[in-house]
């Protein structure tokens, strides 16, 4: 690998890092705040969707505004607006200026790491890409996480913690300005739609999603399956810490196994285990085994993205990446928002085992419907 791919994939990952820190800030600030306001937890769930919302909305702006406007361009105004809106915030009213902000907020951000990553998956080219992925899961899964510690010095009252977020968001451009992408001649690039794209790549697409729902309903309902399940709120809090620290620190060793075998199977496999895991989560809650499989679990997951990143990388470049990418980031908020709005139904309907259950059952007919395909050649994931 050049020194020039090096640069832009150090400032690529940088530039991603920077943008998880701050929107792991914005989630929980502004879910405080509305509690604080006294707005129903329904109402905050409504608002927290509007970001999916305007994930969906992007799809089919992305690979226009890269067009014209080229992807470092696109990326750099994309910060501008979400550091803009960030700032908006405490001087909007909460409830219907919030919901449009959020719509809005989800459209750049979306923007943002649609680029970032078609940067990531097009740098890190060669035998080891698949690592270089998982290096890029595991840094993003730890400055999301560290992002509501900023929280504990500015509190949750007045626009501080809100510049804050703003200011940090804006350090991203610092390693954008180091990424030097030639530019696409495009003339001889047909571009790919959003609809082609997931004809050329529908398993990819249906991996992404299916990490989405497993995200989404883990990190929003694990914490309330294991109180309801007679855990302090605490050591309930240790569950979903565990199911994020196996998302971080192991992605690595799966990349090295995407980059040795064949990324579909790979990717199968992880679907195969997670569901193997979660199914097991109440049958063996209270011993050592639950918190091993909530760490495997976590990690193979995760794996079905960060494999699936890496194998868009191995079959797509310049704007057709884009696409993959823009549409890689829509199926994430489409399949969260599902995943989301799918526990709290289960959870509700069946009890607190219904949460890894209904998850289990979800990857299981996953992994059913797809093992007959895999005989195929590699190119038709």
């Amino acid at each position: 690998m050049d020194r020039q791919k090096i640069i832009n994939l150090t400032a690529a990952i940088a530039a991603v890092t920077v943008f998880g820190f701050t929107l792991g800030l914005m989630f929980p600030l502004l879910s405080l705040i509305m509690e604080k306001q006294g707005i129903s937890a329904d109402i905050i769930g409504y608002n927290t969707a509007m970001q999916p919302l305007g994930i969906v909305l992007s799809l089919f702006f992305i690979p226009i505004a890269v067009r014209k406007l080229g992807a470092k361009g696109t990326a750099i105004g994309s910060s501008l607006m979400v550091a803009a809106v960030i700032v908006a915030y405490p001087f909007v009213p909460i409830f219907w200026g919030w919901f449009a902000l959020r719509i809005v907020q989800g459209f750049f951000v979306s923007m943002l790491f649609a680029i970032s990553e078609a940067w990531i998956v097009k740098f890190a080219d060669g035998p080891y890409r698949s690592r270089f992925t998982a290096l890029y899961a595991s840094v993003m899964a730890l400055s999301f996480g560290g992002g509501p510690s900023i929280i504990s010095f500015t509190g949750i009252d007045g626009p501080l913690p809100f510049l804050v977020g703003a200011v940090v968001l804006c350090s991203a451009l610092l390693p954008i300005l180091f990424v030097k992408d030639e530019q696409i001649d495009e003339e001889d690039e047909r571009p790919l739609s959003v609809v082609g794209f997931v004809s050329k790549a529908p398993f990819l697409v249906i991996a992404v999603g299916a990490f989405a729902v497993v995200d989404a309903a883990f990190l929003g309902f694990l914490p309330v399956f294991g109180v309801k399940k007679g855990l302090s709120h605490e050591t309930a809090a240790m569950a979903l810490t565990f199911f994020i620290i196996g998302n971080t620190v192991l992605q690595f060793p799966i990349g090295w196994i995407a980059d040795h075998m064949d990324k579909k199977k790979v990717i199968v496999a992880c679907a195969g285990v997670t569901a193997v895991c979660v199914g097991l989560l109440p049958l063996t809650f209270g011993t050592w085994v639950f918190w091993l499989l909530l760490l495997i679990g976590g990690a193979t997951s995760a794996g079905m993205y960060t494999v699936s990143l890496s194998a868009l990388g191995d079959r797509f470049s310049g704007h057709e990446l884009t696409t993959g990418t823009a549409c890689f980031s829509t199926t994430w908020g489409v399949g969260a928002l599902m995943g989301a709005l799918g526990a709290g139904l289960a959870f509700e309907t069946y009890g607190a085992n219904g949460l890894p259950y209904s998850v289990a059952i979800v990857l299981g007919l996953i992994f059913l419907a797809v093992v007959p395909g895999l005989k195929k050649k590699p190119i038709q994931a």
